[in-house]
C-alpha cells in the first residue's frame, strides 16, 4: 500500500464541518457499507438533519481503523462508471472501533442511549447459524463463547450483550437493521437473537420481542474490494492519498421496511431508499436474480480462467448461460410493485458487463456454503416443485463442487476462503470422481436440506460429468446448445 509519507501527495484530512452526533454503531465495518449505506445516511442527514453520525466496529481486524484514523474518519467513495471515475468524500463516520481490543467499548457503544439503530453487514457467515435451517447454531464455537461470558465476540453476542445493557438500565432498545444478503434477513436475524437472548435471560428474550424492532432490507451496490493499484488510482483522481477508499459502480438500490423503534430514523427516502411495508418481493428478486447469477458465473468463469465478472460477460458463451440462468429463475420470482423482470434481467446483464468494475470472481466465491442456500437453492426447491427444468442452476452447483475441491481445471491450487473449506476440501478428495462428489457433497445437511439433495442427485451429477470431462467453457458451450 503506498505511504502517503514517502510521496509528495497530501493526506486526505477530514473538513472542520460540524460532526453530527452518533445515533447509529454499525458492526462489520466494510468495503461495501462504506461505498453503500454510509453514504445515504450522510444524504439523509444532509437533506433533514437528525444526529445520525456512525460508529464503525470491526469485529477482527485493525486495519481499517487503522487507516481511517489519520484522515479524521473520513474517505473517498469512486463511482466507476463505463464514461469515467466520480469522487466524493463522505464524512460520517466519527469514530472506528476494534472489537478484540476492547470489546467492553463496543458494548458501552451500543448501549448508548443516544444511538437507536444498530446495523450490520458481517456477511451470511457472520451470524453464526445453519444456512439450511435458519437457525442460531448453539455449538458454533464464537457462540459457545458467547453464552459463557459477558464480553462477545460474535454479532449475535454483541447484539444480545448490548441489549441485556439497555434493558438493565431501562433504555429502549435499538432497531436492527441487517445490510446483509440474506432470506427474509430481519426476520432471521430476529430469531437468532431471540434464541440467543433466551440462552441468557428468558425476561431479556422477551423483552427484545416486545419492543425491539429488525426491519428487514434489500441492499444493491456492486463494491469491488479496494486494491493498492486503487488507491493509487484515486491518488491521481483527487490530489490527495486516502489509506481506505471505497470503488463501486452507479446503480444503488436499498428498500427498507420502516418499522423503527419509535419510528427512529434517518430520512432515508430523501436518500433514494424505497421505504415499504414488506421487503420480501425486492429481497427474493435480487438474492435469486442477481446473487444467484453471480456467484453461478463466479464459479464456472474462475475454472474458465476469468479473473472478474466483466471478463465473464465479455466471453460469449457466458453471456448466452447468464440469460438462460435468468430464465430459469424468474419463474420462482414475485415481481415487486411497478418492476418488470425482464428490464432488471437487461440491467443486470448491463451492469455486470461494465469494464470499469473489476469485481473478481474470486471474491465473489467465498463462502459459497452460507451463500448457496438463499442464492440458489430456493430457486431450485421453488422449480422442482412446479416441474420447471433448472439444467443452468445445477450447472452452477456442478461449478461449486469443482471449486470448492480447491484445484481449478489446469491443476492449480485455488484458495477457497469458506467456513465448511477443510470439510468440503477432504470430501473432494475422497472422492475425485464427479458422481461421488456429488453424493458426498449433496450429504453436507448444513447447506442441503436432505429432501432437496435426494430431488439434486440426478440433475447436478449429469452436468458434473459434463463439467468434469469437458471444462467450464466447453460445458456451457454443450449445455447452450441442449
Amino acid at each position: 500500500m503506498p505511504d502517503p509519507e514517502m510521496t509528495d501527495t497530501p493526506r486526505l484530512t477530514r473538513s472542520s464541518a460540524p460532526r453530527p452526533g452518533t445515533g447509529i454503531v454499525h458492526l462489520g465495518l466494510g468495503a461495501f457499507y462504506r461505498a453503500f449505506a454510509a453514504p445515504m445516511v450522510a444524504q439523509a442527514m444532509a437533506a433533514s438533519g437528525g444526529d445520525w453520525g456512525i460508529t464503525g466496529v470491526s469485529l477482527k481486524s485493525a486495519t481499517t481503523r487503522d487507516a481511517l484514523e489519520p484522515q479524521g474518519w473520513a474517505y473517498t467513495s469512486v463511482t466507476l462508471g463505463p464514461e469515467g471515475a466520480e469522487a466524493r468524500v463522505i464524512e460520517v463516520l466519527n469514530d472506528v472501533l476494534v472489537a478484540p481490543e476492547d470489546p467492553a467499548r463496543v458494548l458501552a457503544a451500543m448501549a448508548d442511549p443516544g444511538v437507536r439503530i444498530v446495523t450490520l453487514t458481517v456477511t451470511e457467515k457472520g451470524y453464526c447459524h445453519n444456512p439450511a435451517t435458519g437457525r442460531l447454531n448453539p455449538d458454533h464455537p464464537d457462540i459457545a463463547h458467547d453464552l459463557a461470558h459477558p464480553l462477545p465476540g460474535s454479532a449475535p453476542g454483541y447484539l444480545g450483550r448490548a441489549r441485556a445493557l439497555r434493558h438493565a438500565a431501562g433504555t429502549p432498545p435499538f432497531a436492527v437493521l441487517t445490510c446483509d444478503n440474506l432470506p427474509e434477513n430481519g426476520r432471521l436475524v430476529r430469531g437468532i437473537v431471540l434464541d440467543l437472548a433466551a440462552r441468557i435471560d428468558p425476561a431479556l428474550a422477551a423483552w427484545i420481542e416486545a419492543e425491539g424492532r429488525f426491519p428487514a432490507t434489500m441492499v444493491d451496490r456492486i463494491t469491488p474490494a479496494t486494491t493498492a493499484d486503487d488507491i493509487a488510482m484515486v491518488a491521481r483522481l483527487t490530489g490527495r492519498h486516502d489509506a481506505a477508499p471505497v470503488l463501486h459502480e452507479p446503480f444503488r438500490q436499498w428498500a427498507v421496511e420502516d418499522d423503527f423503534v419509535g419510528g427512529a430514523r434517518p430520512d432515508l427516502g430523501a436518500a433514494g431508499a424505497e421505504l415499504v411495508a414488506d421487503v420480501t418481493a425486492h429481497e427474493h428478486m435480487k438474492l435469486r436474480m442477481l446473487n444467484g447469477t453471480h456467484s453461478s458465473l463466479a464459479y464456472l468463469g474462475y475454472l474458465a480462467g476469468h479473473e472478474t465478472i466483466a471478463e465473464v460477460m465479455a466471453d460469449p458463451p457466458f453471456a448466452a448461460f447468464a440469460a438462460r440462468l435468468w430464465s430459469e429463475i424468474m419463474p420462482a420470482v414475485e415481481a415487486p410493485p411497478g418492476v418488470r423482470l425482464a428490464d432488471y434481467a437487461a440491467a443486470l446483464a448491463a451492469r455486470y458487463a461494465n469494464p470499469a468494475i473489476r469485481h473478481r470472481t474470486w471474491q465473489i466465491a467465498m463462502d459459497g456454503s452460507q451463500k448457496l442456500p438463499q442464492r440458489i437453492l430456493g430457486t431450485l426447491e421453488a422449480n422442482l416443485a412446479a416441474d420447471r427444468p433448472s439444467p443452468g442452476l445445477c450447472l452452477a452447483l456442478a461449478g461449486w463442487m469443482r471449486y470448492v475441491g480447491g484445484v481449478d481445471e489446469g491443476g492449480q491450487p485455488i484458495e477457497v476462503k469458506d467456513p465448511l473449506a477443510e470439510r468440503l476440501r477432504a470430501l473432494a478428495d475422497a472422492t475425485p470422481d464427479p458422481a461421488a462428489r456429488v453424493a458426498a457433497l449433496l450429504a453436507v445437511e448444513e447447506v442441503f436440506p436432505r429432501t432437496l439433495a435426494g430431488q439434486l442427485k440426478a440433475p447436478v451429477t449429469a452436468a458434473a460429468e459434463t463439467l468434469w470431462h469437458r471444462g467450464a467453457r466447453a460445458a456451457l458451450e454443450v449445455w447452450s446448445a441442449t
